[in-house]
């Protein structure tokens, strides 16, 4: 099963530019500072690559955060202010954030606009990292 999601997840990712790996003491420290335990299939792709960016599918274009960035970003767009519900970890390359949403267990995936301010403009796109890929790559 393991590498048939290892095949899944290069197909999703084959035309992005993805960054280099990261270490576990970087993604602990990001949490640490963010206050969340990242899902285990974000763990993964992060370790492996840290970040990435570019279309996925015909029809979705995607950056995910590098480990590097995501705290320093989540506290300039004001996410524990606005919406602490919310942990932001990437966009749309344009007007939408992708975050997780730590009022599930376990966290969900939404798109939340980077201008709205309340968490119930967040709409669900999946309850897992794996999944988030795949519904970006069919939409």
């Amino acid at each position: 099963m393991e590498e048939k999601m290892n095949i899944e997840l290069l197909k999703y990712i084959k035309e992005m530019n993805l960054n280099d790996k990261t270490d576990i003491q970087t993604v602990e420290t990001a949490e640490k500072k963010l206050g969340i335990a990242f899902p285990d299939d974000y763990k993964d792709f992060i370790l492996e690559h840290n970040g990435a960016e570019g279309a996925i599918g015909e029809n979705a274009y995607l950056v995910i955060w590098s480990m590097d960035d995501i705290a320093m970003l989540n506290e300039e767009y004001g996410v524990s202010d606005f919406t602490p519900e919310l942990v932001y970890f990437g966009s749309d390359g344009g007007e939408m954030a992708y975050a997780f949403d730590k009022r599930t267990s376990p966290f969900s995936i939404v798109e939340f606009p980077f201008e709205a301010l309340d968490v119930s403009e967040a709409s669900l796109i999946s309850d897992s990292f794996d999944g988030f890929l795949n519904a970006l790559y069919i939409k």
